[in-house]
């Protein structure tokens, strides 16, 4: 982004002989026994490793209290208020109505014929680890070197002097984004979530608390990958082998490390990739599946039933539509593009309509970018499926759609409760747009992450230029 510019009960303890074959002591005491010392003692659940060892560092900029009055708010879970007002402060959104008013020495501003909504998530990007300009230097999206590459963080490629986070805010008013390892594996690797705003350090753009996800992959991607180097999978039925088998593993792995911190013993080793599947199948890591065909997202569904851990999200879903009595009985989303189809075989049922149908059939649904270009406008492209919808005869209300934008995929990120929506005590992730935010023609005109003003369209000091770009010739005329 931009060089800112943007800115006890103690009862007494008594041991007592064990009956049976367990030999291990009792306590009658209300506290546990306390284990013995030394590295085979039990450190209690969780505590044999970090599973936090790069934790956020996220401070947010210095915002003002501000009142945008005189708008149409679509508030992010469906509501819609014309003439209506949002007020935030230190950070957090406090109200929401129809006439609100300012604090004393509050900014406000009249944004008559303009829209509010929450800032926008993009569950699905690549920004930072593919970044602009897009070179070989600069590639670091996917370690397409063996099929399950669950040890490899997203984080540790992130370049966050990338100008493409700079453009997503501007240009698409996004404010929060999930940035993914690749599909050229069935295990990826983990994704991170990151609040768009400039920083140093891709610790500093981590949103705090946000639950890590684990990139999986199924179909032509890793088959094609490793097939064509003559090795497995190289096929459909290899990449669901591979899988098995590898959360066979992560399924004895997690047994080893509960029952050594439950009750100690030899402790484990410790394998890094094992590590985020533990924390699939312990529930604190969410499962992000690249996926295209109903048939094979049926397939993951029971493969995850097997061994007992959930798929948040299907991503890209081309053909989620067909399947959606199946991803909502299972409380899984998916997170789809407008009308990208065709560009292989697995896609080739891609419809226009598929954000419409599964909203009809209540499912989980939302739309994505996976595009440096469409991060800009995911606005447009849910216009897009808007109508596709309607032309179909499923009229989904404008403000109900805002929600494939915000508050969706918040829920599928586990961060629903902080952001999202504009509700008092969240996050004020917000935008203000010059227009109606489905037209073509309008833009982001003021964007506000956490309070904080970040992006003005009329004001050039709010403009952010990334490290990068600094003093290279035309960068004014892209902003």
């Amino acid at each position: 982004m931009a060089v800112l510019k943007w800115l006890g009960l103690s009862a007494a303890l008594t041991l007592a002989a064990c009956a049976g074959t367990d030999e291990r002591p009792r306590t009658a005491s209300s506290q546990p026994a306390q284990p013995k010392k030394g590295d085979d003692a039990a450190p209690g659940r969780n505590k044999g490793y970090a599973h936090d060892p790069f934790p956020s560092t996220y401070r947010a900029y210095p915002g003002a209290p501000t009142l945008v009055r005189n708008v149409t708010v679509y508030d992010g879970e469906g509501g819609r208020i014309e003439r209506g007002a949002v007020l935030f402060a230190d950070g957090k959104v406090v109200a929401v109505g129809a006439d609100l008013t300012a604090p004393a020495g509050a900014t406000v501003i009249d944004g008559a014929g303009k829209w509010v909504t929450p800032g926008v998530i993009d569950i699905h990007s690549h920004l930072g680890n593919g970044p602009s300009p897009s070179v070989q230097a600069h590639s670091d999206v996917n370690e397409a070197t063996d099929p399950v590459t669950a040890d490899v963080w997203a984080e540790h490629g992130v370049w966050p002097q990338d100008p493409g986070f700079g453009r997503a805010l501007t240009n698409g008013g996004v404010t929060t984004l999930q940035i993914l390892p690749g599909s050229a594996n069935l295990f990826g690797g983990r994704s991170v979530v990151l609040k768009n705003v400039y920083a140093r350090t891709v610790q500093a753009m981590k949103f705090p608390g946000a639950p890590y996800g684990l990139k999986m992959a199924c179909g032509e991607n890793p088959k094609r990958v490793y097939g064509g180097r003559n090795r497995k999978p190289s096929t459909r039925m290899g990449n669901i082998a591979v899988d098995r088998a590898t959360w066979v593993q992560a399924a004895k792995y997690k047994r080893d490390w509960d029952a050594f911190e439950a009750d100690g013993g030899k402790r484990p080793d410790r394998n890094i990739a094992m590590d985020t599947l533990r924390g699939v199948l312990a529930g604190e890591i969410l499962i992000q599946n690249h996926c295209y065909r109903a048939d094979e997202m049926a397939v993951v569904l029971d493969m995850a039933k097997e061994f007992g851990y959930k798929v948040t999200a299907f991503h890209h879903a081309v053909e989620a539509y067909k399947i959606g009595d199946l991803l909502k009985a299972n409380g899984t989303c998916a997170a789809v593009w407008a009308d990208w189809y065709g560009f292989k075989m697995e896609s080739y049922d891609g419809i226009g309509e598929n954000l419409a149908l599964l909203h009809k059939a209540g499912a989980c649904a939302m739309i994505h970018s996976d595009d440096e270009n469409g991060i800009q406008r995911l606005n447009q492209e849910v216009a897009k499926a808007l109508a596709a919808g309607r032309r179909a005869g499923i009229d989904v209300p404008d403000a109900q759609a805002w929600t494939w934008l915000s508050l969706a995929p918040a829920r599928a990120l586990g961060i629903a409760d902080r952001t999202g929506s504009l509700k008092p005590g969240k996050m004020a992730d917000v935008v203000l747009w010059n227009g109606d935010p489905f037209s073509v023609y309008t833009r982001p005109e003021k964007v506000w992450v956490d309070g904080a003003l970040l992006y003005d369209a009329l004001d050039p000091r709010r403009r952010p230029v990334s490290d990068f770009e600094l003093g290279q010739p035309g960068r004014e005329s892209v902003k």
